[in-house]
């Protein structure tokens, strides 16, 4: 689980002369002068300054009080929507979408001293998400394979599934989020191999439109040794399989 805030982000804005402008004005601003993409699944991090995530979680509250007028809910007399806004705001900066706004968790790395080089699988890990199309709940299992190599590093059990979380609290799809699952893994530990599985139940399918509540997607991503070695492949899919029960 993320932090609800950074330590630094009760500090007043640096710049005074950007008082009254919006504070999503100013960041945008920054990411764009920097030529950098902000889509829903992108990492803002670092264009975020101390003090700004409290003024952002005012604003984003100030909007979705509006939104809920714009669908005609009395906030003002209906007790159980009169905080709605401010639930909903924190919701999505502190929890859901967190892995936008908070930087990368720390993650320890440690030579492979032993020289492993034998398959390793680490899942199910339970990840959850929401779809940057209708902002529904994506919930499903995650399953890493990965083939070391002497020089490769090591992380600790409980970092994959830290890394997978921070990647997932973001509007994402599970095409897109699967992949960058494996780059990210890719770019810490320098294996031979990885390979990513993901099965997932999506709420804009079961939810809304079709009201499909039995169908989930599966994808995969196989990168080096899991891509040009067969054998590999079906061994790390094979058991897949005997611990997903099919």
């Amino acid at each position: 689980m993320f932090p609800p805030l950074r330590p630094d982000d009760t500090s007043p804005p640096a710049a005074a002369d950007d008082e009254g402008v919006p504070v999503s004005r100013r960041i945008r601003e920054r990411i764009q002068a920097a030529q950098r993409r902000f889509h829903a699944n992108d990492n803002i991090s670092e264009f975020i300054e101390p003090g700004e995530l409290a003024q952002l979680l005012d604003e984003v509250e100030s909007k979705m009080s509006q939104v809920l007028r714009s669908l005609v809910i009395d906030t003002e007399s209906d007790h159980n929507t009169q905080e709605t806004a401010k639930r909903v705001a924190k919701m999505y900066l502190q929890e859901v979408f967190a892995g936008r706004y908070q930087p990368q968790p720390p993650v320890t790395e440690f030579p492979n001293v032993e020289h492993l080089n034998e398959l390793m699988i680490v899942g199910p890990i339970t990840v959850r998400s929401a779809c940057s199309h209708h902002l529904c709940p994506i919930i499903g299992k995650l399953w890493i394979g990965v083939m070391p190599n002497e020089h490769s590093a090591l992380i600790g059990l409980s970092k994959y599934a830290r890394l997978a979380e921070w990647i997932m609290s973001r509007p994402q799809i599970q095409e897109e989020a699967v992949t960058q699952v494996a780059d990210l893994l890719l770019d810490k530990m320098q294996p031979d191999g990885l390979a990513v599985v993901m099965e997932a139940d999506h709420f804009c399918m079961g939810w809304r439109g079709v009201r499909d509540m039995d169908s989930k997607m599966i994808n995969s991503v196989m990168r080096g040794s899991f891509l040009k070695d067969a054998n590999l492949r079906r061994e790390f899919l094979s058991l897949l399989g005997q611990r997903r029960g099919g």
